[in-house]
């Protein structure tokens, strides 16, 4: 079986973008096949995005995701018409994606915060399923969507912009394509870098949009 075209995916995450939130957003992305989004933007932002643009989304939480009142008083607490992937793996279109939110927790008892030991015991519930890709489709992931950054990646200065060592475990062991992070935001100043390879795994800062071309590789699809 050989690959197929590649897919065009836009990521975003932190910023609200005016090229994206804007009426030509159609046409300025036309050729994109998904939206993959990294917390911390309004939900009627991505909202926004995906009926404009009607392709899939998946996404997860930042540190500062929470309740919103839109414009006819309802109250929302995740991106309608989206997927949310929290802790939770998908194969869409012959790519394996998965998505763990939120950051290092720094203030007791909130949201979409975690410790370390935390985060570890998330990405080892992801383990079976990675184990079931390397079996079905002859590959653990493709793409890891979070929030936070790994440990010592495109790191802030900061205790709260530090990034998780789980992150670095996961990477070593099952070797996705991709680990795309928001968190670190380059208008506050902080320059970690946006584009960083670790062991196989490309990490992308995409605080504000990045598009990105993913060859969808074969299968070894057995059973």
């Amino acid at each position: 079986m050989t690959s197929a075209a590649p897919m065009r995916i836009l990521t975003i995450s932190d910023e609200v973008v005016p090229a994206i939130y804007s009426l030509n957003i159609k046409q300025r992305f036309a050729d994109v096949g998904l939206v993959l989004g990294c917390g911390d933007l309004p939900y009627y932002y991505v909202e926004f995005i995906v009926t404009m643009l009607g392709v899939p989304c998946f996404y997860v939480h930042g540190n500062h995701d929470s309740a919103e009142i839109q414009d006819n008083g309802q109250t929302v607490n995740d991106v309608r018409g989206a997927v949310n992937l929290e802790g939770r793996g998908v194969y869409h279109e012959g790519l394996l994606i998965a998505g763990l939110g939120g950051c290092l927790r720094y203030k007791p008892d909130s949201a979409n915060m975690y410790t370390e030991a935390e985060m570890m015991r998330r990405v080892w519930r992801l383990v079976p399923w990675m184990l079931f890709n390397f079996y079905r489709h002859g590959r653990y992931l493709d793409i890891l969507i979070t929030h936070a950054p790994p440990f010592g990646i495109h790191n802030g200065p900061d205790y709260p912009h530090q990034g998780f060592r789980a992150f670095l475990w996961l990477m070593q062991r099952f070797r996705p394509r991709y680990l795309i992070h928001g968190h670190i935001h380059l208008s506050y100043g902080y320059d970690s870098g946006v584009k960083t390879v670790y062991e196989q795994t490309t990490v992308i800062n995409t605080a504000g949009y990045r598009l990105l071309d993913v060859d969808v590789q074969p299968d070894l699809i057995k059973g």
